[in-house]
């Protein structure tokens, strides 16, 4: 790995096997995030019963790894959503104003038609720019 940049690892958010992908990587005083889903720790069981629900175990996700980074989740200044059902984006925004103050993240909303398990609902994926 680069110098430039360092992965971040977080106890709350279960790392993939090697060679897969990084959660998180920090470069200079960008924290990019790989997209998240509702995911418990033993890669198995999904958390959360609809959109509501999931979508605070990824905005949960993406604030340990904020943290980790040194920042906070109001540092992510951009995300992609990805949904199975616009219908229910209503819940998406319900759990996001449950974990971001002042102004919202610069975002993307994609319906899409389907992702790993049929009982995962959404995805989101973001970036962080970190006070410094």
């Amino acid at each position: 790995m680069s110098s430039h940049r360092k992965r971040i690892i977080s106890p709350d958010v279960a790392e993939a096997a090697p060679g897969l992908w990084s959660n998180a990587l920090l470069v200079e005083d960008s924290l990019y995030m790989s997209g998240f889903t509702s995911r418990a720790n033993d890669g198995e069981t999904i958390l959360g019963n609809d959109e509501y629900e999931q979508a605070k175990v990824i905005f949960g996700k993406m604030k340990a790894l904020c943290e980790a980074a040194g920042g906070t989740i109001d540092d992510v200044v951009t995300m992609t959503i990805y949904v199975t059902n616009m219908k229910n984006n209503h819940l998406v925004w319900k759990a996001r104003r449950e974990f971001f103050t002042g102004d919202f993240p610069a975002c993307a909303l994609i319906e899409i038609k389907g992702l790993a398990k049929p009982e995962i609902l959404l995805e989101i994926q973001g970036e962080a720019r970190l006070a410094k």
